[in-house]
């Protein structure tokens, strides 16, 4: 297949006769649907290519440079765009074809990864030249994850019943972290045994099977009351401001909504010490060899994919949910404090579990509540702002924690320490907000009466959530 052959005339004119009109997800469809069934599975091979890209990625350039500022330097390429323009994404995800839109981003994505592994392949002594490519690929592909991602989050609910949503978002997050256990794996060993371009080009062909299982999909369009796509850039800039504010304005006036936003940049930098100096907590405090770190990465997987199931599968009242998420948020701070007590290999490995329940359960909630209770045709600007708001302090914290850790002297019970209390300060603010419980103990349930999206209306300031 080529993807030059495939013009946006063609997708278009296709997105119009595989496309419903806007209606909301009848509780008389299932889950495994036609649809839901083709974009999860086809996202779930997607995401096995990515893992295996990613660990032959990071070998191969370890083997070539052993420079570690190298390889951060190819991990903060592939994060910053992604943080930068995840708003612009998911409001793009609002005006266009959000079926279009993950199909382009798999296909450039796809063929970008099979020209790399063709060039590896051809000329495999040329290792500064693959080493720009995949530079400049870890730049492509996040700027098209800041906008395939939103749409993908957004289309969901479009899909599936709507008392089923939590369930479809545990299976995408349940398939997500299989990916990790078997991409990462298979692609370690593949890139021993076949070398890196192979494992390029298995990617490849992931990202286009993954583009061709989107295509069957039917996900309802953007509405018809939306103005014409027409006008030049200014008018396209002009627009494209409108929808940021509007979006901005609405997770500033979601009651709860902007203070879990907070909570999760802090519970991210603060983390981000964690993980990057989990290799010098298992050799210097736990003081065994470096399979542990593998170890307590696997239990972390494990304890998500309970987390992911229970999720999914345990039904509960809005209050019920919400109290559980509310505790589960401050035990993951106490625990991330109490790691760094812990001298025992075995237990650190068992709070490994726990902490992943405790992070794959509040993950799969927050995500089912917005979609639930957020207009679709705003969902992929939330979706995109709260990604970008996130994490926008994770470079900063990622830049920081090499220097506080040297400057520590590599105490890293006592950095473990300060970083968990740092989270659960906050955490109980958060919590302690009557806004902020009202949103996590909410019945899913979509709001009335949205905000138009008419670029000559005003937003209306309602507090849809939580009222």
């Amino acid at each position: 297949m080529n993807g030059d052959m495939i013009s946006d005339d063609v997708i278009a004119n296709h997105d119009d006769a595989q496309e419903p009109k806007p209606t909301a997800p009848q509780s008389t469809f299932r889950l495994l649907n036609r649809n839901f069934t083709w974009l999860w599975q086809g996202q779930a091979i997607s995401q096995i290519g990515i893992q295996m890209f990613v660990i032959a990625t990071i070998f191969w350039i370890k083997d070539l440079t052993g420079s570690a500022t190298l390889m951060g330097l190819y991990q903060m390429l592939g994060a910053i765009p992604m943080i930068v323009l995840g708003a612009i994404g998911g409001a793009y995800a609002d005006r266009h074809s959000r079926r279009r839109i993950i199909i382009m981003a798999d296909l450039v994505r796809g063929l970008g990864t099979l020209a790399l592994a063709i060039y590896a392949l051809a000329r495999p002594e040329a290792t500064g030249v693959v080493l720009t490519i995949l530079l400049v690929l870890a730049i492509q592909n996040s700027i098209l994850a800041a906008f395939s991602g939103p749409a993908l989050q957004a289309a969901i609910p479009d899909l599936v019943p709507r008392e089923r949503i939590a369930t479809a978002n545990s299976m995408a997050q349940l398939a997500f972290q299989l990916a990790i256990f078997i991409g990462q794996g298979v692609g370690g060993l593949l890139f021993r045994q076949l070398g890196a371009a192979i494992v390029f080009a298995i990617n490849g062909s992931t990202y286009l099977y993954a583009a061709v299982s989107t295509s069957l999909v039917r996900i309802p369009p953007p509405s018809e009351t939306l103005p014409a796509q027409g006008g030049g850039w200014r008018t396209a800039l002009k627009r494209l401001g409108r929808d940021l504010m509007m979006g901005l304005k609405l997770v500033r006036d979601m009651s709860g909504l902007r203070e879990m936003v907070i909570l999760s940049a802090l519970v991210t930098f603060f983390t981000i010490p964690i993980i990057f100096l989990l290799p010098f907590y298992v050799e210097d405090v736990l003081r065994v060899d470096a399979s542990w770190y593998g170890y307590m990465l696997a239990a972390h997987g494990v304890g998500a994919l309970v987390g992911y199931g229970l999720a999914g599968s345990l039904a509960t009242s809005g209050r019920l949910r919400g109290w559980l998420m509310m505790g589960f948020i401050v035990l993951q701070s106490l625990g991330f404090g109490l790691l760094g007590l812990i001298r025992r290999p075995d237990a650190a490995t068992a709070l490994s579990v726990v902490g992943g329940l405790l992070t794959a359960f509040i993950t799969v909630n927050i995500t089912t509540i917005l979609q639930t209770t957020v207009d679709r045709e705003l969902r992929g600007r939330v979706f995109g702002l709260l990604g970008s708001l996130s994490a926008s302090l994770a470079p900063l914290a990622m830049g920081l924690t090499g220097i506080v850790a040297d400057l520590a002297n590599q105490n890293i019970p006592l950095i473990y320490g300060i970083c968990g209390g740092a989270m659960v300060v906050p955490s109980l603010l958060v919590i302690s907000r009557p806004a902020f419980r009202s949103f996590v103990t909410q019945e899913c349930v979509p709001f009335e009466g949205a905000p138009s999206t008419e670029l000559e209306t005003p937003l209306p300031l309602q507090t849809h959530v939580g009222r």
